[in-house]
């Protein structure tokens, strides 16, 4: 058994083990199911995360189920991950994660949401998703990190903006002027240094839930010591 996770700028690298039959690509974009299928030997696992739809056809919910109907475990999270999940979810795709739960509950229905713009092949990100800045206020203003009215002009603020120029900082020059200066510092230092980076942690929940399905690693005997019942 083996698993392919397609991941970019919301995947930490870091967080990823060291397995052989664990296989992280690039984000996914039209066809690579259909790649993926074709190999001699399928994985048996599919995660997804991100993916590519502005300078790439996106994946689409057919291509997804072509690989549930052979049996494959489909799972997404985070991006466009949670987006595909919530769309075939009826079908037999498992969606992980808060993202996932909100497009879900109809709390979120827009793809911009969860769009963003970063550093090919380095992942660094040159923008903020939405959803992650919605998430980081309601835990700003859940902790009384700064009063509830001033996450809602930040919010508002960012929405404006199209979704390539969505930046804390950006975002943070609109309003200034729309609340007061000791509202601006408090909610400017919880960003800078306690927001949650919800897209990451759902990734990581879908990352744990692929392991869960593929079987434990075999364990080696060191050389030179023996085994006893």
């Amino acid at each position: 058994m083996t698993a392919v996770v397609f991941a970019g700028p919301s995947l930490r690298r870091e967080s990823v083990p060291d397995r052989a039959d664990l296989e992280i690509l690039p984000p996914i974009q039209r066809g690579d199911i259909d790649a993926l299928l074709a190999r001699d030997v399928p994985p048996t696992v599919i995660g997804i995360v991100d993916g590519r739809f502005m300078q790439s056809l996106s994946i689409s919910p057919k291509e997804v189920l072509k690989a549930v109907d052979q049996g494959i475990h489909l799972l997404g999270s985070s991006s466009m991950g949670a987006l595909r999940a919530v769309e075939c979810a009826p079908y037999g795709m498992r969606g992980v994660g808060k993202i996932f739960e909100e497009y879900l509950s109809g709390r979120i229905d827009a793809d911009d949401e969860v769009a963003m713009i970063y550093l090919e092949g380095e992942y660094t990100p040159l923008s903020e998703p939405m959803v992650n800045m919605r998430f980081a206020v309601r835990a700003g203003v859940s902790a009384g990190a700064f009063e509830e009215q001033t996450g809602e002009v930040f919010l508002g603020a960012a929405k404006a903006l199209y979704f390539p120029e969505r930046t804390v900082d950006r975002v943070l020059r609109v309003i200034a002027g729309e609340v007061t200066v000791e509202e601006h510092h408090r909610i400017a230092k919880f960003f800078a240094s306690s927001a949650p980076d919800t897209k990451s942690e759902d990734a990581a929940a879908l990352l744990a839930r692929v392991v869960e399905l593929l079987p434990p690693p075999a364990s080696v005997t060191p050389a030179g010591e023996g085994v006893q019942l």
